[in-house]
């Protein structure tokens, strides 16, 4: 499929005693130049990198290769400015790896900055089992990552390809602008919203 190959820190939350729980499987949202680090601390079972095919990062020794997503994809925000331009194939590829990770797997998503791109494919995650919660999912998101601004057309894709009638787009909407300028930052959420699990 063009343009999408597949290839199967510390944290910001923490429990009570101040240590992440490890037993509960999470979603890890980081750029490329962290992400070998934050792979070899947090042990996440998947990873999934949306970038274009030049940048992409070999697949680190704790991750088998069949559980590595590559999304070949520029971080542009329509779809005839660049040739690697998110399309409904990445959206489906994305889809597809996400549903087929178990509930109690950890995913690792970055992107080049874990600004725009990665930041997405996390929303789409987290909404994917939870149709009509998209909005919680947008508020978790803004809470855990004010500097975040995911890619439009990547949720405009998803929003489509979900058959969200623009609940997506429109949880996107209600995140605002970002609210400040970080780099290489953490982000870990749950792999699912409103007491329902990601499938």
């Amino acid at each position: 499929m063009k343009g999408a190959v597949r290839s199967r820190e510390e944290p910001r939350s923490l429990d009570a005693g101040g240590a992440r729980d490890r037993q509960v499987s999470r979603i890890f949202v980081c750029g490329l130049d962290d992400m070998p680090h934050h792979v070899e601390r947090l042990s996440p079972t998947r990873l999934i990198s949306l970038v274009p095919a030049e940048e992409q990062p070999r697949t680190p020794a704790r991750v088998r290769a069949s559980d590595h997503l590559r999304v070949l994809v520029d971080d542009v925000d329509q779809p005839d400015v660049s040739p690697a331009a998110p399309a409904p194939a990445h959206i489906e590829l994305l889809v597809e790896f996400l549903r087929a990770s178990l509930p109690t797997e950890s995913i690792l998503i970055h992107c080049v900055a874990g600004v725009s791109r990665s930041p997405a494919a996390a929303l789409i995650a987290m909404a994917l089992a939870a149709p009509g919660h998209e909005r919680e999912a947008a508020r978790i998101l803004r809470a855990q990552g004010p500097f975040v601004s995911p890619n439009r057309l990547l949720i405009r894709l998803a929003d489509v390809a979900l058959g969200r009638n623009g609940a997506l787009v429109h949880a996107l909407e209600s995140m605002g602008p970002p609210r400040m300028t970080c780099a290489s930052t953490l982000l870990e959420l749950p792999r699912w919203v409103e007491g329902r699990r990601a499938r």
